[in-house]
């Protein structure tokens, strides 16, 4: 760091002291962390909670002399975007934001260091003109107008490796280890994270390589230049090397996982478990990627949006001394997320859990977790069986696909062992069928089962841009239950959200304890459609959605996403 950078430093801790935005202690406490970390001190004062970003940028803007913008609120002309090239933008990490009479005005984070303007000003012929932008911000308009990895696609493109990544006898393994390739996907993957999203699908086309994001349970396509076609081999290569998978097998598919580790502004790293699907297709191999937070915070079940009905009795459910006790509902639905959250609200000292899963999504500590492994025959019946031996009082099996599977859960539930489960049905009262469809006898579904949770999960409406609606009576029209035309709650869209009205997702809960009633009715083989009439008589049944209706009601989500979510 240079003698400058140095004094300026000290200045502007001088100024953040005075404006008594921070203490001597505080400071000396960041300064003997930027020690470790060689970051610049403001950045070590925000990452550190002691003052704001935008406390900060004040305090720069004053230093410097530069007004400070806020770019969430600025309209940019594509022309005065296209005055600086992209590989310029990203390694400067500037932008152009406006153009008038000669003087360009450029947007930078980064004070210390404006030697770039000679470069600018060379480049453009312009008198350049600069003002203080937040760094989050100014990183996340720049990949939405220049695209994710933009720079690196220029660098490839007009690079001598351009024809080399492009030639089909060239080595595979040399091109995807070639530094720019590397960067890229690594751009991709953390472009991905920062936008919470679950999934990447990487998929060949005749003339294009779609890269798509599943962001809050919905596809949407990533920012990436239309160039990266040009180098579709070379990426997917370098996925297969991360993900330790045969390079030169493209006929068959291949599973593997990848360990990647992603630093958010302001935080320490994190590492992401990334689960890599490779299959060959029409125009080469598809790529879906699963992405899991290795060190993302255990939900609590206050945390997942149940009605206080529901929680209350699920409590109670999850604190029985035996049988069985199921999460029903599509993939994706987050039903991993709600056994996860039983398990650890029950786990003590005096209570043995085990589980056996595919794959170990969370880690929990206190619970003794097995990883499904079918090349060596450890499926969920033979995990099961083994794990009754280590005396368990709680067990949680993965997912129930089979009769054996089941009948090993039914006969572990019957010998005193409280058991968790998933299924894949379509409601709670569905969940009966099911194991009665997979050859389980019906006196043992009836004895065995004490209660089956059904979820869907739906967006919620973005809090920064929520705003009250009058909805029109053709959009609640056979909705009973919003009969009289309430006030409902929409995002209109903001750039917390990318302009789509939700951010994060809830569950939609349903819950059917099973009473003696109702296992008359199983014995008996009744179908899922009379369950369900005999527990909403009995009010044994609190259904998706009643739930879903109160939330719409409630503004957390919207009649469209309700819709979505019940008829999936």
């Amino acid at each position: 760091m240079g003698s400058s950078t140095i004094t300026t430093e000290m200045a502007i801790a001088a100024l953040l002291l005075e404006r008594g935005l921070v203490t001597r202690e505080q400071l000396d406490q960041a300064q003997a962390e930027q020690g470790a970390s060689g970051e610049h001190l403001d950045r070590v004062l925000v990452r550190m909670g002691l003052v704001t970003r935008e406390q900060v940028l004040a305090a720069l803007g004053e230093q410097f002399h530069m007004p400070v913008v806020d770019l969430s609120t600025i309209t940019l002309d594509p022309s005065v975007l296209a005055s600086l090239p992209s590989k310029l933008v990203y390694r400067q990490h500037c932008l152009p934001i406006s153009r008038d009479q000669g003087v360009i005005t450029v947007a930078t984070s980064d004070p210390y260091d404006l030697s770039v303007l000679d470069e600018l000003r060379l480049l453009t012929g312009c008198s350049i003109e600069v003002v203080l932008a937040d760094p989050d911000e100014l990183h996340k308009v720049i990949r939405q107008h220049y695209g994710v990895g933009g720079d690196t696609l220029d660098e490839l493109s007009i690079g001598a490796g351009a024809a080399a990544l492009e030639s089909a006898p060239a080595d595979e393994v040399e091109q995807a280890q070639e530094a720019s390739v590397i960067k890229l996907v690594n751009d991709i993957l953390a472009e991905a994270i920062s936008q919470r999203a679950t999934d990447v699908h990487i998929e060949p086309y005749e003339h294009e390589l779609l890269v798509r994001y599943r962001i809050d349970g919905v596809l949407e396509r990533a920012n990436v230049p239309a160039t990266i076609n040009r180098f579709a081999s070379a990426v997917i290569s370098r996925l297969k090397i991360m993900a330790n998978l045969n390079i030169a097998e493209k006929r068959k598919p291949q599973d593997g996982r990848i360990t990647f580790k992603h630093r958010f502004s302001g935080r320490p790293p994190e590492e992401f478990d990334l689960r890599v699907s490779v299959i060959p297709m029409l125009f080469g191999e598809g790529v879906v990627l699963r992405i899991l937070s290795k060190t993302a915070a255990l939900m609590s079940l206050d945390q997942l949006g149940m009605p206080l009905d529901v929680l209350t009795r699920w409590d109670r459910l999850i604190n029985r001394p035996h049988g069985i006790l199921l999460v029903t509902g599509p993939t994706g639905s987050g039903k991993s997320t709600t056994l996860y959250a039983s398990l650890n609200r029950i786990i003590s000292d005096e209570i043995k859990a085990i589980t056996v899963e595919d794959p170990v999504e969370y880690h929990v500590p206190g619970v003794n977790q097995i990883q499904v492994n079918h090349k060596v025959g450890l499926d969920f019946a033979a995990g099961l069986r083994a794990i009754l031996r280590h005396d368990p009082d709680v067990v949680m099996i993965g997912e129930i696909r089979d009769k054996e599977t089941a009948e090993v859960a039914v006969q572990a539930s019957l010998t005193g062992h409280l058991v968790f489960s998933t299924l894949h049905t379509n409601d709670a009262c569905g969940s009966t069928t099911r194991l009665l469809d997979m050859g389980v006898e019906p006196f043992l579904v009836s004895s065995s089962l004490e209660g089956v949770m059904a979820q869907r999960l739906v967006r919620r409406v973005c809090a920064s841009c929520a705003a009250p609606y009058a909805p029109e009576h053709a959009e609640i029209e056979g909705i009973t239950e919003l009969a009289g035309a309430p006030t409902l709650v929409r995002g209109t869209g903001c750039r917390d959200c990318r302009n789509t009205g939700y951010r994060g997702r809830i569950g939609i809960y349903e819950l059917l304890g099973v009473s003696d009633d109702l296992r008359e009715l199983i014995t008996h083989r009744a179908s899922a459609p009379a369950l369900a009439a005999a527990a909403r008589k009995s009010d044994d049944l609190y259904s998706l959605r009643a739930d879903a209706i109160a939330k719409v009601r409630a503004g957390v989500t919207t009649l469209g996403e309700m819709l979505r979510a019940l008829t999936a």
